[in-house]
């Protein structure tokens, strides 16, 4: 069956949550597993919160990935007053709790983007990627890019990821290492050694 892209279901978000947790391995630096729910449904509503564009892949009526944008001089999508403040109570309760971790890898990448913007002006960022790990078809990332290069032609584009995600993805589809910062996370029981990423790319 043919993978279709269209909106995103709100029924589906629960599902697109998991996604960031399996994708983007949050759950080797978080075990409790209520935390990590938490903790992924915050990262989700972040990025929701301030998307430009939503971009879902279906297999039939299973979701299969999302991508979320935030670009300049388009619209939020998704902003919720709710969503909102769930951000704000998480935020505070990770900066009294896990500043170690999560304040750690959010300076790496400012550090980053105040580097990489000094020669660049970049038009937006791609704040989301996951596909659906169970689902077993080949470039539904592909597929979920490509739609959104098709509505931004021209523009320039960048992204973070880590040396713990498939950052070779983007390698191999024209993006290019813009910056690279070493960290390691406390997470007070476990320290996690990282490579955080900036990856760019003109869309032609």
């Amino acid at each position: 069956m043919d993978i279709e892209i269209r909106d995103i279901r709100k029924k589906d978000y629960k599902q697109a949550i998991q996604f960031a947790i399996k994708g983007m391995h949050f759950n080797l630096y978080v075990k409790n597993k209520l935390i990590l729910n938490l903790y992924g449904k915050y990262f989700w509503y972040d990025e929701l919160d301030r998307a430009t564009q939503v971009i879902a892949a279906y297999k039939g009526n299973e979701l299969a990935g999302v991508l979320l944008a935030d670009m300049k001089n388009e619209e939020k999508r998704c902003r919720t007053f709710g969503k909102t403040i769930y951000i704000k109570v998480i935020e505070f309760l990770q900066n009294l709790f896990y500043k170690g971790g999560a304040g750690v890898y959010e300076e790496a990448n400012k550090a980053m983007t105040q580097a990489y913007k000094r020669n660049n002006d970049p038009d937006g960022q791609i704040v989301f990627l996951a596909v659906n790990p169970e689902i077993k078809v080949q470039g539904i990332g592909s597929k979920l890019l490509e739609a959104f290069e098709s509505r931004e032609k021209g523009k320039q584009v960048y992204l973070y990821t880590d040396d713990a995600c498939t950052y070779q993805f983007y390698e191999h589809r024209g993006f290019e290492c813009m910056g690279e910062k070493k960290v390691i996370l406390d997470f007070s029981n476990k320290k996690v050694p990282l490579k955080c990423l900036l990856y760019s790319k003109r869309i032609i």
